[in-house]
């Protein structure tokens, strides 16, 4: 692992490192913040970002450190894709697939299957390496994430509910299944078999196996995306049937940006850290 950057933050560390991931078959990014106090003992948060983001965009633009220094919480915020020269992006130039597109989805069409494996670097490769190179405990962790992430997060949850044992998101894309920007990702990592694309569908897998979790939502009105890509009501729909606990705050004239996530993301990770210590 090659550390890239490390400052002194809040008396706790914003670093930025490198490695060789085995599952996506190139290097991969990710920030860490460990506040003074960590040990092997503090809660983990995982926060995976949105379309065209890389691990920068979170640490430099949500103002979580200070809390996360407050509270002791660590946080992990890997990049959205794999890159570099060998991975393979959309040839048309688009932002919503390819190279900061990733997902999080493990990919089965070429070309994309043999880098584009993001959710079993998150699920698996990238808590190893944090208790092998941070001595940190990330067998019940907690996952967040806006947009994209949002949506990665929420997957995570129900899939690895016994890791990823507290779940909150920003703006998420709750059905991709549903929704352009999910329709045409599940489409070219996945394939046309949409049975396949609906192991990524938050609906889906609320409907197939609720958890023991309360789930935390934020999204602003003011969200250009909300209708046509988001369609928070059709979790919180998905959620109520389910039986599935979930608090859904519609935040009065917020947009998709990072001011929306600065503002209350103090709140979230209040919420991770009563879960993981309670």
């Amino acid at each position: 692992m090659q550390v890239i950057a490390e400052e002194l933050c809040f008396d706790g560390t914003q670093g930025v490192y490198e490695h060789e991931s085995t599952s996506c078959a190139c290097p991969m990014r990710f920030a860490v913040f460990r506040p003074r106090q960590a040990s092997a003992a503090s809660p983990v948060l995982f926060w995976l970002s949105g379309l065209t983001c890389t691990e920068q965009n979170f640490i430099t633009k949500a103002g979580a450190q200070r809390t996360a220094a407050e509270l002791g919480l660590v946080i992990v915020a890997p990049d959205t894709s794999p890159r570099g020269d060998d991975v393979p992006d959309d040839p048309e130039g688009s932002y919503d697939f390819g190279l900061g597109a990733g997902f999080y989805v493990d990919a089965t069409e070429q070309p994309w299957s043999t880098h584009y494996q993001m959710h079993s670097y998150i699920s698996a490769e990238l808590p190893a390496l944090m208790a092998d190179a941070f001595g940190l405990s990330t067998e019940r962790v907690a996952v967040a994430g806006h947009s994209m992430g949002g949506h990665g997060a929420l997957t995570m949850h129900f899939r690895h509910p016994q890791r990823f044992v507290s779940v909150s998101a920003f703006a998420p894309i709750v059905a991709p299944t549903r929704v352009p920007w999910g329709q045409k990702a599940l489409a070219g990592y996945l394939g046309d078999d949409r049975e396949c694309w609906s192991d990524y569908d938050s609906c889906e897998l609320v409907r197939r196996a609720p958890t023991d979790a309360h789930i935390l939502i934020d999204q602003g009105t003011a969200d250009d995306f909300l209708e046509r890509e988001l369609r928070t009501d059709l979790f919180v729909d998905a959620c109520r049937d389910a039986g599935q606990r979930v608090t859904a705050r519609m935040r009065d004239g917020y947009t998709h940006s990072y001011f929306f996530v600065s503002s209350f993301i103090d709140e979230h990770l209040r919420h991770h850290t009563a879960a993981l210590t309670a």
